[in-house]
């Protein structure tokens, strides 16, 4: 009889470390975690997307949260800053025991935390990055809602070419993975029109130092630059570039961040043309922004804080199909089948695709503005 005893003992234990919840998930809460820039050059850039999903998660707690559950962001600051990363993602990891991660921003910066979510099987949720190793491979951890890199320099070279199948583009790049991510996607859509890069100019990442590459701009100067990079050191480029007379057009990808660039470019940024990866934050039109414009307020409506907004929107779904009884790998699975609509937007993810959209938009900074062009 005691053998039996400590046999159904045994069960037990065996049965509840079977049950026993993910890091992350306690009977009221489900904390997630997010490690973006909050200081620094650019700090614009993490503080908006925090914003916009706090804007959405305040909302879905104060109606009870999801299956019960109150979802709790516990953020981070990285100041964009690999090194910085790695830290803040051990210490969400080890220290807060978070449920997944969500929300990062940068490609230097995701490149060093995916290794560190691969390894444990922690969600990898949305970063704020185009860059083609989060999509190509799939990783089975990571999720991508934003369109590519590829993506956005298609729109961009296909704009700088129309009209003008010879134009002379040069890329100003940041020195670093997020650079050549960007680099890699306008060298591709420049061989597709057997076009070849009329010049590389580089700088380092968190600095504004843009005074050599603007001397080797103006030694050629091309029809078109294509910036990628952010706002601060774009914003004294065009400065400067305006300031010395130089005539070339300037575009930059949506990760330089646009109402930051507006307000430090002032009237230099007149004419800059930006790809987008989300709809206009003020088009009340789309569906997906007349409820983002319900929940935040005018003076914090911007193309990030709605990035950040969407990407709540999907985790709550993701969350929501798990049950009562959410793990990381019932998370994973159920985004890998997740299909749905964002405004008048589809998402859809599978087994084989890890990204959720790929529409682009182009604007043109008008009377300090970023004024639609057309949508890709």
């Amino acid at each position: 009889m005691g053998r039996w005893r400590l046999l159904v003992a045994w069960m037990l234990v065996a049965a509840c470390a079977a049950c026993r919840a993910d890091d992350g998930v306690d009977p009221g809460a489900i904390r997630i975690g997010m490690a973006n820039a909050l200081s620094g050059p650019a700090a614009g850039l993490g503080l908006q997307l925090r914003a916009g999903a706090h804007a959405y998660l305040d909302k879905i707690n104060a109606a009870g949260g999801v299956n019960g559950r109150r979802i709790t962001l516990v953020s981070m600051d990285d100041s964009y800053d690999p090194r910085q990363t790695v830290a803040a993602t051990r210490t969400l990891l080890d220290v807060h025991k978070v449920f997944a991660l969500f929300g990062y921003v940068g490609t230097p910066t995701s490149a060093a935390a995916v290794p560190l979510a691969a390894q444990r099987g922690v969600p990898y949720l949305f970063p704020f990055s185009g860059a083609e190793f989060l999509r190509h491979p799939v990783q089975p951890v990571v999720f991508n809602l934003r369109a590519s890199y590829y993506d956005e320099a298609e729109a961009l070279v296909a704009q700088a070419t129309a009209g003008h199948a010879d134009a002379r583009i040069a890329i100003f790049l940041q020195d670093d993975e997020f650079g050549e991510a960007g680099k890699a996607g306008v060298l591709r859509a420049l061989q597709k029109r057997n076009l070849k890069l009329a010049q590389e100019v580089r700088f380092q990442r968190n600095t504004i130092d843009v005074s050599a590459g603007l001397d080797k701009l103006l030694r050629q100067p091309p029809d078109t630059v294509i910036f990628i990079g952010t706002y601060r050191p774009l914003a004294m480029l065009l400065r400067r570039a305006r300031s010395a007379g130089l005539k070339s057009r300037f575009m930059a990808v949506s990760f330089t961040g646009t109402s930051e660039l507006i307000k430090h470019a002032g009237v230099d940024g007149e004419g800059v043309i930006l790809s987008q990866v989300m709809p206009s934050p003020a088009d009340a039109s789309d569906p997906l922004v007349r409820q983002y414009q319900a929940d935040v307020v005018p003076a914090a409506r911007n193309y990030g804080s709605l990035e950040g907004y969407a990407d709540a929107m999907l985790l709550v779904e993701a969350l929501r199909r798990c049950g009562n009884e959410p793990t990381r790998a019932r998370l994973l699975k159920a985004l890998e089948q997740l299909k749905m609509t964002l405004g008048e937007n589809p998402v859809a993810f599978s087994a084989h695709d890890h990204q959720g959209w790929s529409r682009v938009y182009l604007t043109q900074v008008q009377d300090g503005a970023a004024v639609p062009l057309r949508a890709h």
